[in-house]
């Protein structure tokens, strides 16, 4: 039988993450274009001023399950992430194995669905580029339903193609020695910082009070379907709040970890909702709110950071460009950035034992997980041509039992069965932001469409029909003659 988790060479990395690079780490691969691509479909499910509340509230709940991750970082400070705790929590020889089989099963479903949005986001920007290529592009845009009563299909067209050529342009960038790639992610990330720090200078000091909070039209009443909507925004931010745990991926880079993980996503979660609701006022007290498309397909074809700058410069300035070419250039940093990562992931489950073994090996020239590479990056391609919405909505749906839920119940029952595992760091006000969170993430969960929710149930118990298929081929547990322990 394999070892857990850990590479066995973890215990000679460098210790070489404080809190100052911790907190960057997480901050930079939270902030991307996802903000400028939620805020439409934000004020979609809630009008005008009230959409902010989904900012506030998922917030609250990163708030709260940044304390468990905080936990559970602390206390287990290796490198692997969710993958590593859920092991852990519930046992590395019996239910922990499961646990991990499922974490990686759901992820080769929710991962590239999270990059396929950066390709999405390409090929919404795409039309600030100049009026005639949104021409162009909205001229030769099809939308084919293959399942019309959940307005559920695909779209084929000059962005969107545009975006798939960029996904296909990342795989044979990855398809390879990456011998420059911290150059290349600090270029990625000061393109979408630069734009962001633009919005806010151009938004604050033209803000306009009346405009960013308009109660008129829908939002001059309690929205009717407030707890429906206020749940579809909080998927939103979520989606865009993601990452604030990203440390605990390299728990053996952190120095002092008991300490520097916890600080680092607390610091972040704070960071990043505060500059968030900043960007959304800062846009909305320039663009009016009544202005902005929220349904389909409108929504799909409409850059809000593009029409910032237009209503600032003009329709025929350089600004609207400028800035497309600055969030499509950290869309692609992103989407690169998170191939890169997220293929490693079933390699690293596969390599110690834990998934399909096909998926452990190394191209003999490159040297890289090319088997895994080519099915994240080919699934993303996939999901590219879906709308954003629902993709968005399907990863995070697929996500929250197995990962979020699941660790709630992991660094619950952790305490029970390892109460003198020493805990560098414990949640405040025990169990409380356990219960709180438990209950945000459900409340997500049962806000979302039923289609996302059954998609997310039938692929859960897929897995897990997979797995006793495989630990039966395998001989791996429950089919083990004598377990060894938990």
């Amino acid at each position: 039988m394999h070892s857990s988790s850990a590479d066995p060479s973890s215990a000679d990395l460098h210790r070489h993450f404080g809190l100052l690079q911790a907190t960057a780490l997480n901050v930079t691969m939270i902030v991307g274009a996802g903000v400028f691509i939620t805020i439409p479909l934000m004020l979609g499910a809630l009008p005008g001023p009230y959409a902010m509340l989904g900012w506030l509230v998922a917030g609250g709940l990163m708030l709260m399950d940044g304390l468990i991750w905080s936990e559970l970082g602390a206390t287990l400070p290796g490198s692997g992430g969710s993958f590593l705790y859920l092991l852990e929590c519930f046992g590395r020889e019996r239910w922990g194995r499961l646990m991990g089989f499922l974490f990686v099963w759901q992820f080769l479903i929710s991962g590239p669905l999270e990059v396929a949005t950066a390709l999405i986001a390409i090929a919404i920007f795409a039309r600030g580029l100049h009026p005639t290529f949104a021409t162009f592009d909205s001229e030769w845009s099809r939308t084919f339903f293959f399942w019309p009563q959940a307005n559920l299909g695909v779209t084929f067209g000059p962005g969107r193609l545009l975006g798939l050529s960029i996904g296909v342009l990342i795989l044979l960038l990855l398809y390879r020695r990456i011998t420059t790639l911290g150059r290349l992610t600090v270029t990625f990330w000061l393109g979408v910082l630069g734009a962001i720090a633009w919005i806010l200078v151009e938004g604050f000091s033209r803000f306009d009070a009346a405009v960013a909070f308009d109660f008129s039209g829908p939002a001059s009443s309690w929205p009717p379907h407030f707890a429906t909507g206020l749940g579809s925004t909080m998927i939103l931010a979520m989606y865009s709040y993601l990452g604030y745990y990203n440390v605990c991926y390299i728990g053996d880079e952190v120095r002092d970890p008991g300490k520097t993980i916890p600080r680092s996503i607390l610091l972040s979660a704070l960071i990043v909702c505060v500059l968030f609701i900043a960007v959304h006022l800062a846009m909305l007290g320039t663009v009016p709110w009544p202005s902005i498309p929220t349904k389909e397909p409108e929504v799909d074809e409409f850059s809000l950071p593009a029409e910032f700058m237009r209503r600032l410069y003009g329709k025929e300035s350089w600004a609207p460009t400028m800035v497309t070419l600055l969030l499509i250039w950290s869309c692609f940093g992103s989407a690169f950035a998170a191939l890169l990562g997220y293929s490693r992931i079933p390699y690293g489950a596969a390599r110690y034992g834990h998934f399909f073994s096909i998926l452990a090996r190394v191209h003999p020239a490159h040297r890289i997980p090319h088997i895994s590479l080519l099915l994240v990056c080919g699934l993303t391609l996939f999901w590219s041509f879906f709308d954003l919405k629902k993709v968005i909505d399907a990863l995070l749906i697929t996500r929250i039992l197995e990962q979020f839920i699941g660790q709630i119940v992991g660094v619950i029952w952790l305490r029970r069965t390892q109460p003198q595992r020493p805990r560098p760091y414990r949640i405040w006000l025990y169990p409380l932001p356990c219960l709180l969170a438990l209950a945000g993430w459900l409340y997500m969960y049962f806000s979302a469409d039923s289609l996302f929710i059954l998609m997310g149930l039938v692929t859960l118990i897929a897995g897990a029909c997979v797995y006793v298929l495989w630990a039966r081929r395998t001989g791996q547990w429950p089919f083990l003659a004598t377990p060894t322990g938990d």
